[in-house]
């Protein structure tokens, strides 16, 4: 039987997920890890929920060089909050198409990364704005970037007895484009087929962020500078930059189409940054 524990603070949680030897699993938003219970893929002994630990950082707090998000952080709060729109359009825009509006409500952007599914929308804006990660667990906290977090489908770098309590995403610097693209099998709640993020700098050096065309999220780049008004020098590019992406064929698309969108998504990408600072 599945036992739910509501910790009072983080080094409780901690030592539940201790004591659960593996089989313990956090609780925030639950969008993703109920329906893995109910289906029984996934069999934790225990359920944490963490959303009462009093020490928890804030849902969404800015300090002098990050904005920083934790684990209560929602896909709607973030779509809706004025100054990621500014500084992060990307991920704004990716919050927006995760599920339907009340798996927004629920869903975190916490639990979207921990859940690593390679075509996790969130992924590749991150990955794209250099976000990092913060770990709790018994030994104290550790950082690393994000694009270090992500070790295959459904693993991650956060063992078994530790806690991801926030994500720090740098604000860029002013003049710093960005955008994001998705493509899905139909309109709706759906995973994505393909999806891009582009951040492009001042003077037009490109980062890509992709999703669904590799065994984790991926980042290429940055790039040298290109002119972003020219469309031969943005594919250009692109066809360097997305040489990193292996695409597999699977349900949602074959390889030979997905390595196709990968180009079109991300030229479209750099396109639409550029076309909204313009």
């Amino acid at each position: 039987m599945v036992q739910y524990r509501r910790p009072r603070d983080v080094g409780e949680a901690l030592q539940v997920l201790a004591d659960a030897n593996g089989s313990g699993r956090v609780l925030v938003g639950g969008t993703d890890l109920l329906v893995g219970v109910r289906r029984r893929p996934l069999e934790p002994l225990v359920l944490v929920d963490i959303k009462a630990a009093v020490d928890l950082p804030p849902a969404i707090e800015v300090t002098s060089e990050a904005m920083r998000f934790g684990p209560t952080a929602t896909m709607s709060s973030i779509g809706a909050d004025a100054r990621a729109i500014e500084w992060f359009p990307a991920l704004a825009a990716s919050s927006r198409v995760v599920g339907s509006v009340a798996i927004r409500n629920r869903a975190t952007l916490i639990g979207n990364i921990c859940n690593a599914s390679p075509a996790a929308d969130t992924a590749p804006a991150l990955l794209v704005y250099g976000a990092s990660v913060t770990i709790a667990g018994p030994a104290g906290e550790r950082t690393m970037p994000l694009s270090a977090f992500f070790l295959g489908p459904g693993s991650t770098a956060c063992g078994p007895d530790e806690l991801v309590v926030r994500v720090d995403v740098p604000i860029p610097s002013r003049g710093h484009r960005s955008a994001f693209e998705r493509l899905t099998r139909r309109r709706g709640v759906d995973l994505a087929t393909v999806n891009a993020a582009a951040g492009v700098s001042t003077d037009g050096v490109v980062t890509l962020g992709l999703g669904a065309v590799g065994p984790t999220p991926l980042v290429s780049g940055p790039s040298s500078p290109i002119d972003v008004s020219s469309p031969p020098a943005v594919a250009d590019v692109v066809e360097q930059l997305i040489t990193v992406a292996t695409p597999i064929s699977d349900v949602r698309a074959g390889e030979p189409y997905r390595r196709a969108m990968t180009a079109v998504l991300a030229r479209r990408a750099i396109q639409r940054a550029v076309e909204v600072a313009s």
